[in-house]
């Protein structure tokens, strides 16, 4: 299935996107990847529940027909607890702009 699709990455974060070939012009699904590496279940949830809500945020600018993997990498609790959800929100912006359509 990844190979359909294409990936962009940062220092935290690995977006992957493909194509929605059932319905072209559906609006964007989200998929989370959270390794144990990143940490505890209950840090790995939180996790889960910020980037969520940070494509909640974006859920405008993104473009429609599309399906997207986020997969978190470790540090990223970290990083995301000190910098705040205004940061990781940033962070799939850019990725999501990276992706293209």
């Amino acid at each position: 299935m990844y190979r359909r699709g294409q990936s962009v990455s940062s220092r935290y974060l690995v977006l992957h996107s493909f194509p929605r070939e059932d319905d072209p012009e559906g609006a964007p699904r989200l998929g989370l990847a959270v390794p144990r590496a990143v940490g505890s279940a209950v840090v790995r949830n939180r996790v889960k529940r910020l980037l969520r809500e940070a494509w909640k945020s974006l859920l405008q600018s993104i473009p429609p027909g599309r399906d997207y993997v986020l997969a978190a990498r470790p540090g990223l609790a970290e990083t995301a607890e000190v910098r705040g959800l205004e940061w990781l929100a940033g962070e799939v912006s850019e990725l999501v702009g990276r992706a293209g359509s």
